[in-house]
């Protein structure tokens, strides 16, 4: 297709403290090994991969102190490798799904080997989750909020770029059980439609008296019986604001047992939100094992398949518009709903 360099920074920091991974992938580079690296900042504290990129853990504290890891993930590397479920890594170089595994661009059409049936997913066949990524620096001190920054430019010509963080949630910590008591707010009105397939059709509606609306807080399992059809949520949001704008409100998460709280920002145009439907007898970290709806996702995102819809923000990269997409993760132990 073209040649691409990428990068993604994950920072971590309270005012002035700061730290840092920077990891890159190129096509033209020899990757390092498989290793994990540690930011921490007090009790709280992040682990990482460079194995796709990779968040394996993240403590935080709930309203007594009390430490939990609130992410979903496996105890070896060698599980990550073996992993389908695109836990907690990075997605691309397309996230989300490409209908019919081909598009256009400038004239000339491009098959690309589907995953998901007809379709596909994430990156196809070895997408960014299943690299090594290169650590080109890393400092292990700082917290209070997880920025994670991602950048890529094209070489030589333009490509789809569209990634993703696909951390798995849980607020209550990774071992409590489901998410359907979660309280969220979503900042988007709108979702993309989409067929059968889970593949956009290029309409969209308005959320407002559907199971879909989180405009106000509601618990995730609300509604969640109404979607039998569609096995929960697996939906794109289109976030209220200017798309590739400055950062904008994504969703409040809240967990009224352990009180953490966690809120998201980012400048991309949409969010996927996924109740974790497909997740079936996962053996997770310290052997617990991980099922439908143990977990939420919300992956800022440029909207599915948008290479086959003109009317959808573009996410193709040249080599004059690279490409920028931030998210900022804020935690704390009191709601966060404005």
């Amino acid at each position: 297709m073209t040649k691409l360099s990428l990068s993604l920074l994950f920072l971590c920091f309270i005012i002035l403290a700061s730290s840092s991974l920077g990891l890159s992938k190129s096509y033209e580079t020899k990757p390092t090994k498989v290793s994990t690296y540690v930011l921490k900042k007090g009790d709280i504290s992040i682990k990482l991969t460079n194995w796709g990129a990779t968040i394996v853990s993240l403590f935080v504290p709930d309203r007594y102190g009390k430490l939990a890891d609130v992410v979903l993930g496996y105890d070896t590397i060698n599980e990550y490798k073996n992993d389908t479920s695109y836990i907690g890594a990075v997605v691309g170089r397309v996230a989300n799904r490409i209908g019919g595994a081909k598009f256009t661009l400038n004239g000339k059409t491009y098959k690309i080997v589907a995953n998901e049936g007809k379709n596909v997913l994430h990156g196809g066949k070895i997408g960014f989750s299943d690299v090594v990524w290169n650590v080109k620096k890393y400092h292990n001190e700082g917290h209070n909020k997880l920025s994670v920054k991602m950048e890529a430019k094209a070489l030589n010509k333009p490509t789809p770029v569209n990634l993703a963080q696909h951390a798995y949630w849980n607020l209550g910590g990774h071992n409590s059980g489901n998410i359907l008591s979660n309280y969220i707010k979503i900042f988007g009105s709108k979702i993309t439609l989409v067929d059968s397939q889970l593949i956009p059709t290029g309409k969209f509606a308005e959320v407002k008296g559907t199971p879909y609306d989180f405009l106000k807080p509601r618990q995730v399992g609300s509604r969640i019986k109404k979607l039998a059809k569609e096995n929960g949520y697996d939906i794109n949001y289109v976030l209220d604001g200017t798309p590739y704008g400055a950062l904008k409100r994504v969703a409040v998460v809240y967990d009224k047992k352990s009180g953490r709280s966690m809120k998201l920002s980012t400048n991309a145009p949409g969010v996927q939100f996924y109740t974790s439907n497909f997740l079936k007898d996962v053996k997770g970290k310290g052997g617990f094992v991980y099922q439908p709806r143990a977990a939420l996702c919300l992956e800022t995102q440029g909207f599915p398949d948008a290479v086959n819809h003109p009317n959808f923000p573009s996410t193709i990269v040249t080599p004059e518009k690279p490409y920028n997409h931030i998210m900022l993760f804020e935690f704390s132990t009191r709601p966060m709903y404005n």
